[in-house]
């Protein structure tokens, strides 16, 4: 059985990819930070095991991944999820906010492969599936930071599957459109707006982006790296 680890995956996208790469037959690790209560509560609807780490912080990614590696063995697939945003004008962004948000959706991501990496390149074997943005690719206006930290991610996904794939290791990213999740927070005639700029004409669900992220961790997707794939409803082409 092979064994998946998903930051951020107690909630919204992550959430829905954990229970997505269940139902395929994975072990699925749970990486939370502060919403412990639904962590340990999807943990035990679909038989996966829980555990905490701020992913910013160098030192609890080194232990997380010591603790799931010596219980599970071999990370198969790593997703990182997990990722914040804000909306706000570039002159407000304070020094503190800035680095908050690369911490979070840049630095989170360098960790977590650190220290997953080298095994993977020792067994000639692995996924990493990281999350970017439309927004990443497109850049936001009131989003300088997010999009920033969305954009170097997919730099990084770039530039580490053309160093990776050698050692038959896939590296992609998917970048969502607007998801219907708890990051989704705008009001209603702020999402009509963004419905009738977006050519499907609806706003996306969890299901979207962890049906693609379990297709890319498959066999299906066996010749695919380094790619960005925009899961978007046609808004950032």
């Amino acid at each position: 059985m092979k064994n998946v680890l998903i930051t951020g995956a107690s909630r919204g996208i992550g959430r829905q990819t954990a229970i997505q790469f269940a139902r395929e037959g994975y072990n699925v690790i749970i990486n939370y930070n502060k919403s412990k209560a639904e962590a340990e509560s999807l943990a035990k609807e679909i038989g996966g095991f829980a555990v905490k780490a701020d992913v910013s912080d160098e030192t609890q990614v080194k232990n997380m991944v010591d603790t799931v590696c010596q219980r599970f063995g071999f990370i198969d697939v790593l997703v990182n999820n997990s990722g914040i945003a804000q909306q706000k004008l570039f002159t407000d962004i304070t020094t503190e906010q800035w680095h908050k948000m690369m911490n979070v959706n840049v630095n989170s991501m360098y960790y977590t492969c650190k220290y997953l990496v080298p095994e993977m390149i020792r067994q000639k074997q692995g996924v990493i599936i990281n999350i970017s943005s439309m927004w990443g690719v497109a850049g936001a206006s009131c989003e300088v930071h997010y999009s920033t930290s969305k954009a170097a991610v997919i730099g990084f996904t770039k530039a580490l599957a053309k160093e990776l794939a050698p050692s038959n290791i896939r590296v992609n990213a998917v970048a969502p459109g607007t998801i219907s999740t708890d990051m989704c927070n705008f009001d209603q005639e702020t999402l009509d707006l963004i419905k009738n700029d977006t050519p499907l004409g609806k706003i996306g669900s969890p299901i979207d982006i962890a049906n693609m992220i379990t297709y890319l961790a498959s066999e299906k997707a066996g010749f695919i790296t380094g790619q960005v794939f925009n899961v978007n409803g046609g808004m950032v082409i």
